[in-house]
């Protein structure tokens, strides 16, 4: 399979922009899971069987993304310079659904903490050129 490269802020804009493709901070601090169903044996498409675990009797998780040095086995590149998901197409919801820090106007927290268990700065809101004060 040829993976894509993924859209910027996960879902919207172009590549260039994309604060995703130079992080990787999530696919490498938590774990990925998701409902048994998502998979391509239940969902055809879906995420690939292979690359999960089981965990419940309703819940897999996308592999290696637990231990003490997590780091999914989709994530290509190096995190903190230039990633990508080699399975952007059929990835879980839970990475589907997972929007960088300000990307799309809202904080998000958990992906400031991902980064910054990576060392890397958080992402700040980008806020309109405001009139200085007289």
């Amino acid at each position: 399979m040829d993976p894509k490269l993924p859209e910027p802020s996960c879902r919207e804009g172009s590549q260039n922009t994309n604060p995703c493709m130079s992080c990787g901070a999530c696919c490498t601090v938590f774990r990925a899971s998701f409902y048994w169903a998502e998979a391509d044996d239940a969902t055809p498409g879906g995420v690939p069987l292979a690359l999960t675990r089981q965990i419940t009797p309703h819940r897999l998780a996308m592999r290696r993304t637990e231990g003490p040095l997590p780091r999914c086995v989709a994530l290509l590149g190096t995190p903190g310079q230039t990633v990508r998901c080699a399975i952007y197409d059929r990835r879980p919801s839970v990475c589907r659904h997972f929007d960088p820090a300000w990307a799309a106007g809202r904080d998000n927290p958990r992906c400031n903490s991902a980064r910054a268990a990576l060392g890397l700065s958080p992402h700040e809101p980008n806020l309109p050129n405001l009139p200085k004060a007289a």
